[in-house]
């Protein structure tokens, strides 16, 4: 699985620990947010929620592991675009039961509120039980199938409320936008991706700083 880390800068001192805990995994990791903090350009949930939905949306991911001081913020944020389905993940337990029941393509974490001592021993507990192989399977496993029709449901719910990404750049203020497409590590693996949507590619092009 290709998984992107996307951290703000109020929680960017989590980020070794993030990825301490995917380590071992055998996931092809791409880390495109704030690393520590004082990291500039400092970014906000705002940004990297659009950032979190332009990388599902082209397929540059599979999965994006977000978050903020609470993780409400984040989960906010980045369920404001199409095709994005994020749990607000606290405890193993809510791992569990997300990859069984709503197998979504990401994650918030709340990585300043509550986390404390063993706090890094709780996101590798997190990742023991979100990153199986009973993804989608149900929980209880008699709710399978009507799990999996909710699931395929929401999709459709999501893809009729939305406008499309090229549309939905378009109107965005550009506090929210710039800083996006200005963030150096993310602006790469954008540029890799674009060709997926070439309405977004010819709607972004004009945007960019090279």
């Amino acid at each position: 699985m290709k998984i992107a880390v996307i951290n703000e800068i109020s929680a960017a001192d989590k980020n070794t620990d993030i990825l301490a805990a995917l380590t071992g995994r055998g996931h092809e990791v791409l880390n495109l947010g704030n690393t520590r903090s004082g990291d500039m350009p400092a970014l906000l949930y705002i940004h990297t929620g659009l950032m979190s939905a332009l990388l599902l949306h082209l397929g540059i991911v599979d999965f994006v592991i977000g978050g903020c001081g609470t993780g409400l913020g984040y989960h906010n944020a980045v369920m404001q675009y199409p095709g994005v389905f994020c749990g607000h993940i606290l405890t193993p337990l809510d791992a569990f039961l997300f990859a069984r029941i709503n197998a979504g393509n990401c994650i918030s974490l709340a990585l300043n509120q509550g986390y404390g001592w063993a706090g890094d021993v709780n996101l590798s507990m997190i990742f023991d039980n979100l990153f199986i192989t009973e993804t989608g399977s149900g929980y209880p496993t008699q709710r399978a199938e009507p799990q999996a029709q909710a699931r395929h449901l929401l999709k459709q719910v999501s893809q009729s409320t939305h406008k499309s990404m090229a549309e939905i750049v378009k109107v965005l203020p550009k506090e929210v936008l710039h800083p996006v497409l200005d963030f150096p590590t993310f602006q790469a693996a954008l540029m890799a991706g674009l060709e997926a949507d070439p309405l977004l590619k010819s709607t972004l092009e004009g945007l960019i700083k090279h």
